[in-house]
C-alpha cells in the first residue's frame, strides 16, 4: 500500500511523466530541437509544471544523462570473490555490460548525450567531471582482485577502462556512431570471452 499522501503521489506521477516524455523527445528529435513546450505537451502537463520540477532544459537533460550513467554503473555490481575463478567473474561482469549496451533506449540516449556534448563542450565537461567522481563496479572489482594478489593492476581505473574499451569497440561505438545493429548473442559471447582472455593474459 502506498503510504504517500495523494498530492505527493500525483507529483511523483507528473515527474515520471515529464521524464518519460523528455526521454522520448530527446531520442526522437535530439537535444537542440527538443523544447520544454514539446515535453510538456507530450507529458500532458502544463509548461509551468515542467519548470516546477526542472528549472531548465539543460537541468532536465543532465538529470536524464545522470540516470543513464547510474544505470551503467549499477549494472556492474558483482562483488569480488576470492574463491571463484577470475575468468568466470569477469565474464559475468562483461555480460552484464553487454546486456545494458544491447538496450536500444540506452544507445539512443547515449547518442543524444554525445551529440549534445559535441555542440556544447562546456556542458559535456561539467557532466563528465561530475560523473567521473563515481567509481563503478568493474573498477571496484579489479581493485579488490588486485588487493588480493590475483591481478597485477597497479591502476584499477586504467585497467577497467581498457577492458571496457575492448567491449565497447564492438558493442557500443559501432551502434552509436555508425548505426550498426546490436550484437547477436553469439557475437556477444565471442566479444566477452576474447576481451576477458586478453585482459587476463596481461593482468592475470
Amino acid at each position: 500500500m502506498n503510504s504517500l499522501p495523494a498530492p505527493a503521489r500525483l507529483t511523483d506521477r507528473k515527474r515520471a511523466a515529464i521524464l518519460d516524455a523528455a526521454v522520448a523527445e530527446f531520442r526522437q528529435s535530439g537535444y537542440e530541437a527538443t523544447s520544454m513546450d514539446r515535453i510538456a505537451d507530450s507529458a500532458g502537463v502544463s509548461k509551468r509544471t515542467v519548470y516546477n520540477h526542472f528549472p531548465s532544459k539543460e537541468a532536465l537533460f543532465e538529470h536524464i544523462v545522470e540516470q543513464l550513467w547510474e544505470r551503467s554503473v549499477e549494472g556492474l555490481d558483482l562483488a569480488y570473490s576470492g574463491d571463484r575463478p577470475l575468468r568466470a567473474q569477469l565474464l559475468e561482469l562483461v555480460s552484464q555490460k553487454l546486456r545494458l549496451l544491447h538496450d536500444d533506449n540506452f544507445t539512443d540516449l547515449a547518442r543524444v548525450a554525445i551529440a549534445a556534448g559535441i555542440h556544447s563542450p562546456e556542458r559535456a565537461h561539467e557532466m563528465v567531471s561530475r560523473m567521473g567522481n563515481r567509481e563503478e563496479g568493474l573498477t571496484t572489482w579489479i581493485r579488490a582482485a588486485a588487493a588480493d594478489g590475483r591481478l597485477k593492476a597497479k591502476d584499477p581505473l586504467f585497467a577497467s577502462m581498457q577492458l571496457q574499451g575492448l567491449v565497447k569497440g564492438f558493442a557500443f561505438w559501432p551502434q552509436v556512431a555508425l548505426g550498426q545493429p546490436p550484437l547477436t548473442p553469439a557475437q556477444q559471447k565471442q566479444v566477452a570471452e576474447a576481451a576477458v582472455d586478453m585482459f587476463l593474459a596481461y593482468y592475470g
